[in-house]
């Protein structure tokens, strides 16, 4: 027996109270696509990390592509590499969809996207095709998928550093140096204490994975529009996101002077709309549990972030 509608009661724009009965989320559908979807992005992950992360030295005497690609070393790596990284983003995503079932909201199973370079996928999503009718549905929604990414996360990056290889010192060109986050820098000189002196990590694929994994939180949790940023700060100040997030704007487009991928995501944040949208009850305070949500996903946001993700040392 299904649940009964529940009726909700909001204010609008206005100030006028508005009835709104939101009926009961229907079942999943189309599971067979999203399970498709997530095993050609395994695939494509696995892929990408074996060809990256195999030494020459592993396939030593191998000459055609199909034997390399399903070499066990290859395969080792890409899934050292693969399965961490699909685990971030799949409890990113899976998060997002309890969310929404928690609040009766109607959404979509996780859309994962293969890509046949760089990571081997563009990222995961899911679609919500009911409305939000309150800061704290809004909230839940944006806070949990990087809360929850980030927890698996960083036990990933504990065993990739665990794992990494010290190196004295760096190739004089053709390498590319990838950026040190808060949390990164701190976890790899605890485990590391040689590092201070100068060498460098070689990082497992499983580090590789977990970098990423940081680095895409970082980048859901930047404060604008329809990102869990935006979510989670317009919910948290209200009406005043409209102030901070221009500014926000122009210290990213600064930034990408540093890396110019930040100019990509600057372009992002102007087609998915800068400000946020109005929610109703715009200016009602979260509740304290929510507030100390909010603060940790600040503290996330900037354990995880990092202003030059990627140099190419040519």
């Amino acid at each position: 027996m299904s649940d009964p509608p529940l009726q909700i009661e909001i204010i609008g724009p206005d100030g006028v109270p508005v009835g709104v009965v939101r009926p009961p989320p229907p079942p999943p559908s189309r599971v067979w696509l999203h399970v498709l979807l997530f095993l050609t992005t395994l695939a494509s992950t696995t892929l990408v990390g074996g060809v990256s992360f195999t030494s020459a030295a592993d396939v030593t005497g191998v000459t055609n592509l199909p034997a390399l690609l399903t070499h066990p070393a290859v395969l080792r790596s890409g899934l050292q590499f693969s399965l961490p990284l699909m685990a971030i983003l799949l409890a990113h995503e899976l998060a997002h969809y309890w969310a929404c079932r928690n609040h009766r909201l109607d959404a979509t199973l996780p859309f994962f996207i293969p890509a046949p370079l760089g990571i081997g996928t563009l990222g995961a999503f899911i679609r919500i095709r009911s409305p939000l009718l309150s800061k704290r549905e809004l909230f839940d929604v944006g806070a949990s998928g990087p809360l929850a990414g980030f927890l698996v996360a960083v036990p990933c990056l504990l065993v990739g550093i665990q794992h990494s290889s010290i190196v004295a010192e760096l190739p004089n060109r053709g390498y590319m140096l990838f950026g040190e986050p808060l949390l990164f820098r701190y976890l790899s000189t605890w485990i590391h204490p040689s590092l201070a002196d100068g060498a460098d990590l070689l990082l497992h694929p499983t580090g590789m994975a977990a970098w990423f994994g940081l680095f895409l939180t970082a980048v859901n949790l930047l404060p604008f529009g329809q990102l869990d940023g935006g979510h989670v700060l317009y919910a948290l100040i209200g009406r005043w996101h409209r102030r901070i997030v221009w500014p926000a704007l122009t210290v990213l487009v600064l930034l990408g002077l540093k890396w110019p991928g930040w100019w990509l995501w600057a372009v992002i944040a102007l087609v998915m709309r800068v400000r946020h949208p109005w929610i109703p009850g715009e200016d009602e305070p979260l509740d304290a549990r929510r507030r100390c949500l909010a603060w940790i996903c600040i503290v996330v946001f900037v354990l995880c972030f990092t202003p030059q993700p990627i140099t190419l040392i040519d």
